[in-house]
Parts: structure tokens; sequence; C-alpha cells
């Protein structure tokens, strides 16, 4: 019996839970304090606690995650996507503990998760590529000269990590410096290294990957395409497969750029060679995710393929179960059901889930971390669930869509759904041209989209730490931060005032992190100046004046903000 350690959480992590129930092997989940009772943490056969209430001290944490393999007896370890799947450190970590990496090779991780690296291999193999640089920036200005060079727009991203995360789009040069400070913020926040590159960025094109399975001696079969360029700041939001709208001959490029690239470094498992597609039909590689992507069901569901049982395959010696790129079967789409308002501009909106009614039928498919009663948790990704859809057409499988998604129901958090009904509606998505692009949500779709109502304060969450002694032994007991939070105050007493009805006061949007105030204290601004960012679920967000009037900030850099926590005055 293999036992395998899941070094994630949420939705991803209940995914490879069902997938080692399948196969047979002991599930072993992993959890940060505020997930000590998550889905993910009551469906694995075994759970180990983190101790720890932030990212950089549970699920980024090597030595955590090591010891809890250690402590749990697991013989191999599956890291899901985000967090440490692509860190090549991890991976040589897990393989010195002795245990199974399942996923890529140290070396590949090294070479392809470094952006700059998998340039000049792409360079190598001859792989479409736009101008970009091939080195870490020094800083700032090496940003501004390449601008200068190349012209705008350019793409400012993080070396390491995905997910968009640490990556900025400049169309101003007065621009570039500051955008080159917040993706190395956002990089090293969400992965830990701030390296970062810049490359000319194709404006309005497609983002078009293609899935791969290596064996890990240069075999590598492609498993199919998808398209992923409904997205809002550069992170994925609707994804689908096959890629609507190809030629024969740009599919061939995409696939025999894919297989040449993962050929180069013997890749071994699951991965996705990324690129983008210009109107004027010019290919450019992106970048290689070596890991398993959000969206892989949807390759899953046009090809048959389970791509977390083929990981476990390739991983324990077997090798992918086909060799040849199987032909797609029907459409499929992917949505993400995140805990954002769209009509805030994507507001993260964290919170509990107080209501949720899941549709069902056929060709329907529901994979997520969340069940009703549960906290969608604010120092984490906002990203409750992905519904899946699958038919014969891409017009049939565009009415289950639609018919889905008008079942499906989450009271609590504001979410994206409004979102998804208005955006499959937009003949520029439902029709055969495909005249969506990167930029579509944000320049098309977004303005004429309608704020909802928001949601409660998430509630307290996490645990509270105790030591005690049972029959002599001393121990750690922990009880939940809710639990106790009431002990001690009379009946009936809230746990904080609610926030002030004063008009001066501009409070936080969203919990998270005061990365900086963009304005000084004593400022004098207007209704709508951006005045502060917030890092909120891992994203930055600029708060903008409710008011005209003189600024007095009322939290300093650094602090951890709840919802509505004050931020300061604008008298």
């Amino acid at each position: 019996m293999t036992s395998v350690l899941i070094a994630n959480r949420g939705e991803i992590a209940v995914r490879v839970i069902r997938a080692c129930a399948e196969a047979g092997y002991t599930s072993v989940a992993v959890y940060a304090d505020q997930d000590a009772d998550a889905l993910h943490v009551r469906l694995a056969d075994e759970a180990i606690g983190l101790g720890g209430d932030t990212a950089a001290t549970t699920y980024l944490s090597v030595e955590a995650l090591i010891d809890a393999a250690r402590r749990s007896g697991a013989d191999a370890v599956h890291p899901g996507y985000g967090f440490l799947s692509e860190s090549a450190a991890f991976a040589r970590a897990v393989e010195d503990a002795g245990l199974v990496w399942i996923g890529p090779s140290p070396e590949s991780i090294d070479a392809l998760g470094d952006k700059m690296t998998a340039r000049r291999i792409a360079q190598r193999v001859g792989a479409p590529l736009a101008a970009g640089t091939d080195q870490p920036l020094s800083g700032p200005q090496e940003a501004v000269a390449f601008a200068e060079e190349h012209g705008l727009p350019i793409a400012i991203k993080a070396a390491f990590g995905g997910g968009g995360r640490g990556l900025k789009v400049v169309r101003e040069l007065a621009e570039v410096a500051d955008a080159f400070d917040a993706a190395t913020r956002e990089a090293t926040a969400a992965f830990g290294r701030g390296e970062c590159f810049v490359e000319r960025f194709l404006e309005s094109p497609r983002h078009i990957e293609v899935q791969v399975l290596g064996d890990g001696r240069g075999g590598v079969v492609v498993v199919g395409d998808r398209d992923c360029s409904m997205q809002r700041r550069n992170q994925k939001l609707i994804e689908e497969a096959p890629a609507p709208g190809l030629t024969e001959a740009q599919r061939t490029a995409f696939h025999d750029a894919a297989r040449a690239i993962c050929a180069e470094v013997q890749y071994r498992g699951a991965g996705t060679v990324e690129f983008l597609l210009a109107a004027d039909g010019t290919i450019s590689f992106l970048e290689v995710n070596t890991r398993l992507q959000v969206e892989h069901p949807v390759t899953e569901e046009v090809t048959g393929t389970d791509l977390v049982r083929e990981q476990f395959r390739i991983a324990f010696g077997e090798g992918p179960s086909f060799t040849e790129t199987p032909a797609p079967t029907g459409h499929a789409f992917e949505f993400r059901i995140n805990a954002e308002d769209p009509g805030r501009g994507f507001l993260p909106s964290p919170g509990r889930v107080d209501g949720l009614r899941i549709p069902g039928g056929p060709g329907v498919r529901w994979d997520s971390g969340i069940e009703a009663g549960d906290t969608v948790q604010p120092a984490f990704d906002s990203m409750i669930a992905k519904l899946i859809v699958h038919a014969d057409t891409r017009d049939a499988a565009l009415v289950r869509a639609r018919r889905a998604l008008r079942e499906l129901a989450v009271e609590g958090p504001a979410t994206v759904i409004p979102f998804d009904l208005r955006a499959i509606d937009d003949p520029a998505f439902a029709t055969a041209t495909f005249a969506v692009h990167t930029q579509w949500i944000e320049t098309v779709l977004l303005p004429v989209l309608e704020a909802q109502p928001r949601p409660a304060v998430a509630p307290v969450s996490g645990l509270q730490r105790f030591p005690v002694e049972i029959d002599g032994r001393r121990v750690m007991l922990g009880l939940p931060a809710e639990l106790l939070a009431g002990i001690g105050r009379p009946a009936g007493e809230d746990a904080a005032p609610a926030p002030s009805a004063d008009s001066s006061e501009l409070r936080a949007p969203a919990p998270g992190t005061l990365v900086r105030w963009l304005v000084d204290d004593g400022a004098v601004v207007a209704e709508g100046d951006p005045v502060a960012v917030l890092d909120a679920m891992k994203m930055e967000t600029t708060v903008t004046a409710h008011r005209a009037g003189t600024l007095t900030p009322r939290a300093d850099t650094g602090a951890t903000l709840s919802a509505d926590a004050l931020l300061a005055t604008i008298a």
C-alpha cells in the first residue's frame, strides 16, 4: 500500500485524495490552523497539522511539509498546484528524504520553472518567441531601458511561479518602475522569490496551452490543447478544450513546439506549455508550468484521461498509459467559481458559505474544496470550486453551461457566477468567430458589471493551542478559535464593534495586508484617487479615496487588516 502526502489544500487536495482512493493509495492531508476542519482534511485517510496560520509557515514551509511526511510515514508527495508545486528545492528535499516526488525532476523544474531558462530552451528547439530578457532584471531601470528599446506594451513577469501572480502589463513608460516593484512584491509573497524578467507584450492575444505527459526519458505525448483567454488580472476564469477556432497548421505548431521543449529536458510527469496567439496569427512561447494545471479537467473530459492517475503511473515507474495524442471527443468548459465581486473590479470576497446548491445532470462535474458551512479563508486563494461541463459540441456545451450556472447558488460571499452567465452569452465568446482575448474581460465586460451586496465579515477561524498533560505526557491541544472567541464575554456581546458610520472613514474593502501608502500623511486627495495598496488573497488591490479631502493614515504599512478595518480618515 502506497501512502501519498498531498502538500496542498482546497480543491486540488480533494482531487488528489479522490484519485488516491481509486488507485488504492492512502491519502495524507496537511492543514494550516484555519483549515483544521476543511473538506480535504475531512476526506483524507489521515491529516497532519502544520502548526501555523500563514502560507509561509504552512503550505510554503518545506521543513513543515517534510516533517509531516515523516510523521505520517508517507511514501510519496503530490504537490498539487500553486504553493511549492514548482519548487525544485522542495522536490529535492522530498527525494532526499527518501520519498517519491510525484512531479517533474528537480532538474526539469530548474530548467523550465525559471522562465528565462525556458526561453533559452525554446530558442534552442526553434519555438516561436517574442523579444525579451533571458536574465533577471537587476532593478526597475533595466525594465525601463527595455521598454525604451523595444517599445510598449511590455510584460514584467515573475521568473518563478505562475497563476498570474507577479505579472504586470505596462503601457506607459512612467509606470514601468512601479510595476516592477509591484511584480517583485507579489512574486516574493506568493513564491518566496522575487526575480523578474521582461518581454514584449502582444496586444489582445489569445492564451493557448498544450497539455503534455513525459516519461522522463525523452518521450513526450501531447494530451490536448486548451484556450484560456478569459482572464482578469492575468488569472484565468473560464477555460475550454479543445481550443476553438485554430487552423490545423496552428494546432500542429503548438503541439510540435510543446513536445520539442519538454523532450529537450527529458520531462517527467504532467506539464503544460503555454503560448500566446496574436490577432495577426503570430505565435509566441510563453512559459512551461511544471505541474498539474487548475484547468486540467477540461482536457480530462474531452480525452477520457485521468491526469492525476497518469501522474501516479509515471512517478511510480509505469509510464503514461498511452503514447499517441487522443482524438478529442466533444467540448468542455471549466468555470472557476471564485469568491470575488466582478462589479467591484473582482474584489476578493472571503467569508462563510452559508448555503450551496450544486448543479447536476448529464455532463456536469463539480470539483470543490468547500461545502456549505465552510469558510473561504482570506489568507489563501479565492476559488470556491470549479464547475466543468462537457457535451458533444461547443454549442451544446454552452447550453449545458447556462443551465448548470443557473442551477448553481452560493449564499454568503459574492461570486463570479453573474459574470459567467453574462460572459457566455456575449457574441464575442459564444459565436464561432471567438473574438475574446486576454484583456477582453477588463476592457469590454468589466465596465458593465454590477456590484453585489457586501458579504458579512468572515468569522474568526483557526486554532488556539494549549499545553495539556494526558497520561503523564505533555501534548499540545488545539481548539477552534471560534469556540474560544466568546469565552469571558457577557451573553450577546459582539466579538468586535461594528464599523462606525462616520463618513470620513476609509475602510479596507477586503481582508489583507497593507502593502504601502501611495500618498503621504496630510495629502489632499480627490474622490477616486489611489491612496493605498492592499495584498488581498495573494493579489495586490488598489484602494481609492471614497471622498475628497485631507487624508490621515490610521493603519501602518505591514498591518494585517480585516474587511472594513479602518485604513484612514479623509476630512
